[in-house]
């Protein structure tokens, strides 16, 4: 018989916070931890002494990781949980109630931000639903998404209302490493979709972007703070386009 519920956290050198987001999910029926070959730090042995199951699998890239883990793990419903993330009690009881008697094959579950260290309430970071919550058999990644994974399900989707924590970008140089990964994949997306960096979407886009941020989705809530990140994410707009410019004339 398979488990009703497995919490699988996909991690690579994430001895920080490997233990922590283990014990965040003991309410789960199966923790299990996947872990690149390629792990340099004791994540998978911290991962086993807190009571996790620890696989090992080669990583490819993240639709790939996670369509891996849902043959792998034997459970009828798969939490998806990142190692900077926190499941809670009040969680655990949402999803045992909706599992037992399910409206949909996937769930959308919230997410609530710390950005170097500030819950983050605007500026695009909540509720930042992420798709985690999923009945195996019924739903897959597209593996053409490497990275901003996409489900495909079977139906539509439902959403639950308590959040993920979700500890985000500790600090500046933190936010520019994911940044430059990020932008580096987008770029490498839009080059594949026949996307030209047009001229004048070097001002424009990055112009959208911070409007989009500051006003659309109320950074100006978050005071300087909602200010700097919009400004950053403005940059790194103008950054993706710089890219795909690379990309074009490389190609």
């Amino acid at each position: 018989m398979p488990d009703q519920i497995a919490a699988v956290i996909l991690a690579r050198d994430e001895a920080e916070n490997i233990v922590p987001c283990v014990e965040s999910v003991r309410w789960a029926d199966r923790t299990v931890v996947i872990v690149d070959p390629r792990n340099t730090d004791d994540t998978p042995l911290l991962a086993a002494q807190a009571g996790a199951e620890v696989l090992v699998n080669p990583f490819e890239n993240y639709a790939q990781q996670r369509n891996d883990a849902l043959e792998l793990v034997n459970a009828e419903w798969i939490l998806f949980i990142d190692a900077d993330e926190r499941s809670s009690a009040a969680q655990a009881a949402e999803i045992r109630a909706t599992v037992e008697r399910p409206a949909h094959h996937g769930y959308w579950i919230p997410r609530r931000n710390y950005i170097f260290g500030r819950l983050t309430r605007h500026t695009g970071w909540f509720p930042d639903y992420q798709m985690r919550l999923l009945r195996r058999g019924h739903a897959h990644y597209d593996p053409q998404r490497h990275v901003h994974e996409l489900v495909i399900l079977e139906g539509e989707a439902g959403y639950l209302t308590e959040p993920f924590i979700h500890y985000n970008y500790r600090d500046l140089k933190h936010f520019h490493e994911k940044q430059r990964r990020y932008v580096a994949f987008d770029a490498r997306i839009l080059h594949e979709q026949g996307i030209r960096p047009r001229p004048h979407k070097f001002i424009t886009r990055p112009l959208w972007h911070f409007y989009w941020r500051f006003i659309t989705l109320e950074g100006y809530k978050d005071g300087l703070h909602g200010l700097r990140l919009s400004l950053l994410m403005a940059w790194y707009e103008l950054q993706k386009y710089r890219e795909l410019r690379r990309l074009d004339r490389d190609s």
